[in-house]
C-alpha cells in the first residue's frame, strides 16, 4: 500500500515538472502576445532579466499545488511544506545552475545554447519536485510549523507579484537581452526594440522570419 501510495504521489511530482515547463515557456511569451496588457504583468515575464525567467515558473508551479491538493492531501505527509520547498528551491538551482553555465561559456569562450539553457530550467524545476516528494513521503511535522509556512507563501507571493512593478536594483532583475545586460528593470519604456514576434506589417523584413532572435540582431 506504500509503495503503491508513494508512486502516485511520485508520478504527480513528475507531472508537476512537465506542466511547469510547458506553461512557463508559454509565459514567457504572454506578454507581448497579450499587446503589452498591464494585468499580464503579474504572471508572466515582462524583461529578459533572470527574475522574470524564475516569475515564469512559480506561478504555474503554485497552481499545480492548488490543484494538485485536491486529489493527494489524504495520502501525502506535510503537503503544503513540500509544495513551498519546491517552490523555494526551484528558483535557486535554476540561478545557481545558470551561473555556472554562463561562466563556462564566458571563460572558455563558448556559445551559449538554448537547448542547455531550457536544460537548466528543466533540471531546476525537477529538483524542485524532488526535494516536495521527499517531504511528502515522509513522517508528518508539528503543526507548529504551519505560521511558518503561511509566511513563506505570503513572501514568495509578494515578491513574485510586486518585484516586477517595483524591482530592486540588483543584476538579478536586470534585462539580460541576448546574455547581455542593458541597464533596465521591470517593465521597459518601449518595447518595440525587443519583440520576439514581429508585427504583420514588418513580417517579411529580416529575411522574411516573422520571429525575432538574438542571432538575426547580432
Amino acid at each position: 500500500m506504500a509503495m503503491r501510495t508513494n508512486t502516485k504521489l511520485l508520478l504527480w511530482e513528475l507531472g508537476c515538472v512537465f506542466w511547469v515547463c510547458f506553461a512557463g515557456s508559454t509565459l514567457h511569451f504572454a506578454y507581448e502576445l497579450s499587446d503589452f496588457w498591464a494585468p499580464m504583468a503579474v504572471i508572466a515575464a515582462v524583461n529578459e532579466s533572470i527574475w522574470e525567467h524564475l516569475k515564469i515558473y512559480f506561478w504555474p508551479g503554485l497552481l499545480y499545488a492548488l490543484v494538485q491538493y485536491t486529489y493527494t492531501r489524504h495520502i501525502a505527509n506535510n503537503y503544503w511544506l513540500g509544495k513551498l520547498v519546491a517552490l523555494a528551491v526551484t528558483p535557486v538551482v535554476i540561478i545557481f545552475t545558470f551561473r555556472a553555465y554562463m561562466a563556462w561559456v564566458i571563460s572558455g569562450g563558448h556559445k551559449t545554447s538554448v537547448g542547455v539553457i531550457l536544460l537548466v530550467m528543466f533540471f531546476g524545476v525537477l529538483i524542485g519536485q524532488l526535494c516536495s516528494y521527499r517531504i511528502l513521503i515522509s513522517p508528518p511535522v508539528t503543526w507548529g510549523a504551519r505560521r511558518y509556512i503561511a509566511g513563506g507563501y505570503a513572501s514568495l507571493v509578494f515578491m513574485f507579484a510586486a518585484f516586477t512593478f517595483f524591482p530592486p536594483k540588483l543584476q538579478l532583475f536586470e534585462n539580460y537581452l541576448c546574455y547581455e545586460y542593458t541597464g533596465e528593470y521591470g517593465i521597459l519604456d518601449d518595447y518595440e526594440p525587443y519583440r520576439i514576434f514581429r508585427k504583420p506589417e514588418e513580417q517579411g523584413k529580416g529575411g522574411g522570419n516573422s520571429i525575432w532572435y538574438c542571432a538575426n540582431n547580432a
